[in-house]
């Protein structure tokens, strides 16, 4: 009942031994040079319509925050520079100090390690085993990441160890030709990202949709960051910043926090981590300050409330045994503008930075003299 004659063609196992016509189909002419053409402007009319988008929203093109940048300057420390002031830290480090205005107060353009969204514990870990850095470390305190050890850009620490010749190359072919020409290139402008941010289907009422940061810095070639002006000018953009912050604030803290006994014993392993670093390091000559910049507004508020000084900041200096510079504490680093309670604006970051490094620098100073008294006592012990 399945026979169709004259349309079902014989196959091979129906004429076993005889070679089958290989099917052709001939192809009509076609003016492939012309759609060949077409296609090619019809890409760049997309991308040309892509890119005036969001020139349009106040993006302008501007260096990637990719691992591969931040694994480009680790390296430095490898490769000759590891006598260097190096800065790690979460993104306050990474926004708030300029690498400009540190210069020209000492002299010295640091080495910018920070990442956004992360303790800088591991990357603290990460140089007290790397006998290749002898230089100055400041470590960037931000308590709701150092303090819980949230690591959002750990990933950056093992991409540098296993980074192999074909990231390299493709992280040069983006920073030199790709980034510096081409506003969209930023992973908050990707579609993806845009189509999944969208609300798509209303949510039941007990539910909330959860927001991820949105563009917040503008990176330089060697990660010499600051604050997006859009979060500054732009009052409604401003506002969805700190809405998203606001998320952290309200909602139930992640199960280690939720009980006195939870928050202390997380607390003191990350201060333990921290200090069993700096001490190979203090071993080493490496002088260690501990900085905390500013914050404002409801996310200082909750920073108090959960994360008090006393139970943090003050047991890290305890327990490290170095020597820490809060903001409370000096006036010059006091009154700067913070639009979304976490960041300081480009301008006041450059004013934070030439306050701030003479403070950093006299720290490193005190070290180093103590470091070489004791030497030089152990040496005269030593004398007959």
């Amino acid at each position: 009942m399945f026979e169709r004659p004259g349309f079902v063609r014989l196959t091979a196992s129906d004429r076993p031994g005889v070679a089958q016509p290989v099917p052709e189909r001939d192809i009509p002419p076609q003016p492939w040079g012309r759609i060949l053409l077409g296609a090619l402007l019809l890409f760049l009319a997309l991308m040309a319509a892509w890119e005036n988008q969001w020139r349009q929203f106040g993006a302008q093109p501007g260096y990637r925050n990719s691992n591969g940048a931040w694994a480009e300057q680790r390296r430095r420390i490898a490769t000759g520079e590891g006598d260097r002031t190096v800065l790690i830290g979460s993104s306050r480090v990474l926004f708030d100090v300029q690498l400009d205005q540190w210069q020209a107060a000492t002299g010295e353009r640091p080495i910018q390690l920070a990442l956004e969204g992360t303790t800088p514990v591991p990357v603290l870990e990460d140089l007290a085993a790397d006998p290749a850095f002898t230089g100055r470390l400041l470590v960037g305190v931000a308590p709701d990441l150092f303090f819980s050890g949230f690591a959002y850009r750990g990933a950056a620490i093992k991409h540098y160890h296993q980074q192999g010749p074909s990231q390299r190359i493709g992280h040069w072919l983006s920073k030199h030709a790709l980034e510096p020409y081409f506003a969209f290139y930023d992973p908050d402008f990707a579609l993806p990202t845009v189509l999944e941010r969208q609300p798509w289907w209303p949510l039941r009422p007990e539910l909330r949709r959860h927001m991820d940061v949105r563009k917040l810095m503008v990176l330089g070639a060697d990660r010499d960051t600051h604050l997006w002006s859009k979060v500054e000018t732009d009052a409604q953009y401003r506002a969805l910043a700190q809405s998203i912050w606001a998320q952290h604030f309200t909602g139930p803290p992640p199960p280690p926090m939720r009980t006195p006994e939870g928050r202390a014993a997380l607390f003191g392993a990350q201060v333990d981590r921290a200090a069993k670093a700096v001490a190979v390091l203090r071993a080493r000559g490496v002088p260690v300050v501990f900085v905390r910049p500013p914050s404002d507004g409801a996310y200082y508020a909750f920073e108090q409330a959960a994360l008090p000084r006393a139970q943090t900041w003050d047991l890290l200096l305890q327990r490290t045994g170095a020597p820490g510079i809060h903001f409370e504490d000096h006036r010059a680093l006091q009154g700067l503008e913070l639009p979304e309670w976490s960041h300081l604006t480009h301008a006041d970051a450059r004013r934070f930075t030439t306050a701030l490094a003479p403070l950093v620098v006299r720290e490193f100073e005190r070290q180093d003299h103590a470091r070489q008294q004791a030497a030089a006592t152990a040496t005269a012990a030593r004398t007959p």
